[in-house]
């Protein structure tokens, strides 16, 4: 992947939790969140990369999120078809804090961290074990005008992980799924 010496900024074009695409607003890539199942058993959401240079095919989604009935966590899979529970995916950081914040060990074995409301400006904010900013995800700012097509939210990713741009998006709506269902 070419780098621009620019951050990845994919302009979330919804803002909801049921479906989304995620465009970089450099035309560099562009990822799809579909919700393809809403069962009373389970939800599950899938990933794809829609970029035109890709070969799109809804048969092979880059991550899938299984959640089970009534929000409950459920598991994630990414392209090695391996199926690991939410839960031990992203780990809790504290068990006694009421700070939503979890770790977590990406498909390049480094680990990383998720946190909610920690800086001015950013609703979450990913950092990796040396606490380098690697990710953030801000809303739309209030006062902001309304945007065509864009609900004004965010996922910003350094230049540097543009191969975890995927894992990125799938992290950080299990992390918002673990908010609004308040798990």
């Amino acid at each position: 992947m070419t780098y621009y010496g620019q951050d990845y900024m994919l302009e979330d074009r919804t803002g909801q939790l049921d479906g989304s695409d995620f465009e970089d607003v450099h035309d560099r890539v562009r990822l799809t969140l579909r919700c393809t199942q809403n069962a009373q058993t389970h939800t599950v959401y899938m990933i794809y990369d829609r970029t035109r240079t890709a070969a799109f095919n809804f048969n092979y989604p880059l991550a899938v999120l299984d959640f089970g009935p009534n929000g409950r966590l459920g598991t994630v899979s990414f392209k090695t078809g391996v199926h690991t529970p939410m839960k031990q995916y992203l780990i809790k950081v504290s068990t006694t804090s009421k700070v939503h914040a979890r770790k977590f060990i990406a498909q390049d074995g480094q680990e990383y961290q998720w946190s909610w409301r920690i800086k001015p400006g950013e609703e979450w904010t990913c950092t990796n074990a040396s606490g380098y900013l690697v990710a953030c995800y801000s809303l739309k700012l209030a006062g902001e005008p309304e945007y065509y097509q864009s609900s004004g939210c965010m996922l910003t990713v350094d230049e540097a992980y543009p191969h975890l741009l995927a894992e990125m998006l799938a992290s950080l709506t299990i992390m918002r799924h673990i908010v609004a269902y308040n798990l």
